[in-house]
C-alpha cells in the first residue's frame, strides 16, 4: 500500500534534502490524503497506480474548491514522491510525470508604505513585541526563521543576525540600530524570565511564561497590530515591505536576493514589479 512508503519518503526529505519540518508535514499531509483517495478506489498495489488515478485525485481537489496554489503544492508533493519511488525501484513506471499544473494568477504581495511601518513601530508594545517587529522589518526574516533564532545567533555589537532559511541554508543579515536597541531592552526582560523560571532555553524569543515564541504567536500579534491601520497583514507582509523599501531606495537586486535568502533571483524580481506599480499609483494620485 502507498501509505507504507510515506514515512520513509519524508525521512528522506529531512535527511537528504534538508527540508524544514513545516514543509515535510505539508508534504506528508498531501500524501496521506492521496493514499486515502486511492484506498477508496480499492487500489492497494502501488504498481497499479496510473496517471488516470492521479488525475482523478486532482479533479477531486478542484471539486472540493481547493485553490490553484494548494493544488500546485499537492502536485509537487505527488511528483516528488513518485520520482523517489521510481529511483528506489519500488515502481517501474512513474505515473506522475505528465500531470498538468494549473496556471497560477500572478499576484503581487501586500506591501505597507514606509509611513505605515512607522505608524506601527510607534505603537505602544511590549518589549518582546517591539523586538520582534523591529527584527522582522530590519532583516526581512521569515516567521519560522525569527522564532528559531538562538541567543548565540545574534551579535548586537557587530549588528548581525544568523538565521537558517529554507533547505537549512544559513545566511547572515545585518540589522540597524533601532532593532539592536529594541532587542537589548527585550534581553533584560528575557534574563529576568530565565532567572524567574530557572530556564536553560537557547532561543532568543520567549514568552512571559518562559515558553518559546511560536509562529502562531507572531502571526496573531502582527495581524492584531495591523488593525491599527485598518490592514489585514501577516509577518510575510513585513518581509515584503522590507524588500520593496530596499529596492525603492536604490538597493541592488542581487543584494536583496542575498538578504532574503532567495535561491533564484527571479523570485526577488517580483519586488521590482511592486515598486513600479507603487510609483505609478503615486504618480496618478498626484496628477489626478
Amino acid at each position: 500500500m502507498l501509505i507504507h512508503y510515506i514515512v520513509p519518503y519524508t525521512e528522506y526529505l529531512e535527511a537528504e534534502r534538508g527540508l524544514s519540518q513545516n514543509t515535510i508535514l505539508a508534504y506528508q499531509s498531501d500524501l496521506y490524503s492521496l493514499s486515502d483517495f486511492l484506498t477508496e478506489l480499492n487500489i492497494e498495489d502501488i504498481s497499479k497506480i496510473q496517471r488516470f488515478h492521479l488525475n482523478l485525485y486532482i479533479k477531486n481537489l478542484y471539486d472540493k474548491k481547493y485553490t490553484p496554489k494548494s493544488i500546485v503544492r499537492e502536485i509537487a508533493s505527488i511528483k516528488g514522491f513518485f520520482k523517489w519511488l521510481e529511483i528506489k525501484e519500488y515502481i517501474k513506471h512513474n505515473p506522475a510525470l505528465e500531470i498538468e499544473q494549473p496556471k497560477l494568477p500572478k499576484k503581487l504581495p501586500k506591501v505597507l508604505s514606509m509611513s505605515e511601518i512607522t505608524q506601527l513601530l510607534n505603537l505602544n508594545m511590549s518589549l518582546l513585541d517591539k523586538a520582534v517587529f523591529e527584527l522582522l522589518y530590519a532583516a526581512g526574516l521569515r516567521v519560522s526563521e525569527l522564532t528559531d533564532i538562538q541567543i548565540n545567533n545574534i551579535d548586537l555589537k557587530t549588528k548581525y543576525v544568523r538565521c537558517i532559511g529554507k533547505g537549512s541554508k544559513e545566511r547572515i543579515v545585518p540589522i540597524g540600530n533601532k532593532a539592536v536597541n529594541a532587542i537589548l531592552k527585550y534581553i533584560k526582560e528575557r534574563d529576568y524570565i530565565i532567572k524567574k523560571y530557572n530556564l536553560k532555553t537557547k532561543y532568543l524569543f520567549i514568552k512571559d511564561s518562559g515558553k518559546k515564541l511560536t509562529r502562531q504567536d507572531v502571526y496573531t500579534f502582527i495581524n492584531t497590530i495591523g488593525k491599527n491601520i485598518n490592514k489585514d497583514i501577516s509577518p510575510h507582509t513585513i518581509r515584503h515591505s522590507f524588500a520593496t523599501h530596499l529596492l525603492e531606495n536604490g538597493a541592488d537586486l542581487r543584494i536583496v536576493q542575498e538578504l532574503l535568502g532567495h535561491s533564484d533571483v527571479s523570485t526577488t524580481q517580483l519586488y521590482t514589479h511592486i515598486s513600479k506599480k507603487r510609483l505609478k499609483d503615486i504618480y496618478f494620485a498626484i496628477n489626478k
